[in-house]
């Protein structure tokens, strides 16, 4: 059997263009509700690029792709809740103020339960660390229908988080 190469980077604007729709539009935490309702799957692509592009300008990294064979395979995205300005419509926020959200991650569909999932979880963790963060918080989708902007319940649960604040959806 052949060796893989699997190994975390981090998030450049250059992996968005290597990342599928709908993952590579999805403004679920980037924008309010009523902002990106305003914008057609072009515009939401641009305004993900100026997102990132600004947050890693002001903040740092805030995110870590996952390549296998050199390939994008799959991403994490995390940053302060003031970053993401969707996180504040979810029934169970506000989260705490000193904590970083990990907000989506995405694994290709045919690679998924082979622990990319788990590595990219970890960098962010490593990355996060590093930086003098002590406290992440997701928010998991437990009906799954998020189209992969929202995490699944079952994935931060088999990673390692625990559920603070209950609610059905």
């Amino acid at each position: 059997m052949a060796d893989v190469s699997r190994k975390t980077a981090r998030l450049t604007v250059d992996h968005l263009a290597e990342l599928p729709d709908p993952v590579r539009s999805c403004l679920f935490w980037e924008l309010s509700p009523v902002d990106c309702a305003r914008l057609d799957a072009q515009e939401r692509i641009a305004e993900k690029e100026r997102w990132l592009s600004g947050v890693l300008r002001d903040w740092g990294s805030c995110g870590r792709v996952v390549r296998v064979d050199g390939r994008t395979v799959g991403h994490i995205v995390y940053a302060p809740a003031a970053r993401l300005p969707g996180a504040a419509a979810l029934p169970t926020a506000p989260g705490s103020p000193d904590a970083i959200v990990a907000a989506t991650a995405w694994i290709e569909p045919g690679l998924r339960g082979g622990g990319l999932g788990r590595m990219l979880v970890q960098a962010m963790a490593a990355d996060l660390v590093e930086r003098g963060h002590t406290a992440i918080e997701a928010y998991g989708d437990t009906r799954g229908r998020s189209q992969g902007c929202v995490l699944p319940s079952e994935f931060l649960e088999g990673v390692g988080f625990k559920t603070q604040r209950a609610h059905p959806t």
